[in-house]
């Protein structure tokens, strides 16, 4: 019987005649920065960048090994998925059909169409992806087409331990320690299915996502009630049956919950000192190097970057983000008397350092004072207590609402 790891090697080989292996590049910044030696997995510089196209290109082959009539390959997905089939589809000279939400930016659905040109058709169907994915699997079983699943499914976890191989021959050994974004599993079960003990895991999720931690909680996969989707790569309600299958035994100590605030951070730190572009989900590993620091130093780190498309559109979202968790970056209601000369006089009580970065007020008739929606931006985050103290000294009423997500999905 032919090995995991075995499997994996020859679903390697095969996508050579494809694409190119990905750089494993040794970081200085990071590795200076924790101590230890730290390389990364640079998935976000694949064909279609990231790494997803490695399951869809294993799963493909294997079934048209078998059945080489199957000519309809099916799908639903509104990102990296999507983008995977549709490049092998291109590649195999098969059909595909790749079911997107209503709701899919158009940089994605144009993305795709270039990947797959002629091969695919998109359908954009539901405002949900639940909605989604049913009419794609209803219309797959309708014309006789093969479901390629994003990550529950044996062969689509065998060819993404391809990454697994591919590290093993590049360093000439396995890392001491390997950092990987978890998302539906695939990724994270197969490079740990591949190594098995020879190396420590730290497995990385979005604090708004975690499906790995919670299904190790129950002993079996369990659907989250709520996912915050901004990680959109890796926020995922339900792990995957077999992903869990080979994560089962993970300590949940070895799971880790990356903030997605704190990736903004990161995603702004690898653009500005590195040039490198990573998507959330492409920033989980590298972000987590900051929950494993104690652990890592001294050892060889390989950090997975899953994935690099970005949407540059998001950019202003990601640096607001970025800035309020730093701490650089403040909102508040300021009550302000409604009297000439009152503006005058709060604007000196700013420090040389504070920058307004957003002022909005309507004069109200008849009150003595009116409410100021205010955004202050600063070099450091020291200068807000500073502020605060002024701003008590001086007898003014503020309300700080930079954590109050309600206030913030419509005055921010």
């Amino acid at each position: 019987m032919t090995s995991f790891q075995d499997m994996a090697r020859i679903a390697e080989r095969a996508m050579r005649e494809v694409f190119p292996e990905t750089p494993l590049l040794r970081n200085a910044h990071l590795s200076e920065k924790y101590g230890a030696d730290i390389w990364l997995k640079r998935e976000d510089l694949s064909p279609v960048r990231s790494y997803k196209l490695r399951g869809a290109f294993n799963a493909m082959r294997k079934v048209l090994e078998e059945q080489p009539d199957q000519s309809l390959f099916v799908c639903a997905s509104a990102g990296n998925h999507a983008q995977g089939v549709a490049y092998m589809c291109q590649h195999f000279g098969v059909k595909g059909v790749i079911f997107m939400p209503v709701t899919t930016p158009q940089q994605k659905i144009q993305k795709t169409r270039v990947f797959g040109g002629d091969a695919i058709d998109i359908k954009l169907i539901g405002d949900y992806f639940d909605d989604t994915l049913a009419e794609a699997q209803r219309f797959c079983a309708q014309e006789g087409g093969r479901f390629l699943a994003p990550f529950d499914d044996a062969d689509v976890i065998e060819g993404q331990a391809s990454v697994a191989v591919e590290i093993a021959v590049q360093m000439g050994r396995a890392p001491d320690h390997i950092i990987l974004p978890v998302g539906g599993g695939g990724l994270s079960s197969g490079v740990r299915a591949f190594f098995g003990p020879r190396c420590h895991y730290t497995f990385v999720e979005p604090s708004g996502g975690r499906s790995l931690a919670a299904a190790l909680a129950a002993g079996e996969p369990v659907t989250l009630d709520k996912v915050d989707s901004f990680v959109d790569g890796a926020a995922v309600a339900r792990i995957g049956a077999l992903p869990f299958a080979k994560l089962a035994d993970v300590d949940p100590a070895d799971v880790v919950a990356a903030p997605e605030d704190r990736i903004c951070t990161t995603m702004i730190e690898m653009l500005n000192l590195e040039g490198i572009v990573l998507e959330p989900a492409g920033a989980l590993a590298v972000d987590a190097l900051a929950d494993v620091a104690d652990d890592i130093r001294g050892k060889t780190v390989v950090c997975i970057t899953s994935g690099g498309n970005f949407d540059f559109e998001r950019l202003p979202e990601v640096k607001e983000r970025a800035q309020r968790y730093a701490g650089v970056k403040k909102y508040f209601i300021l009550r302000l008397p409604q009297r000439p000369g009152a503006l005058k006089d709060f604007l000196e009580i700013l420090g040389p350092e504070d920058d307004i970065s957003r002022f909005e007020y309507m004069k109200k008739s008849a009150r003595n004072f009116g409410s100021v929606l205010i955004g202050i931006e600063t070099l450091r985050p020291e200068n807000f207590s500073q502020l605060f103290s002024r701003l008590d000294a001086g007898g003014y009423t503020y309300t700080d609402i930079t954590a109050d997500e309600t206030l913030a999905q419509f005055v921010i």
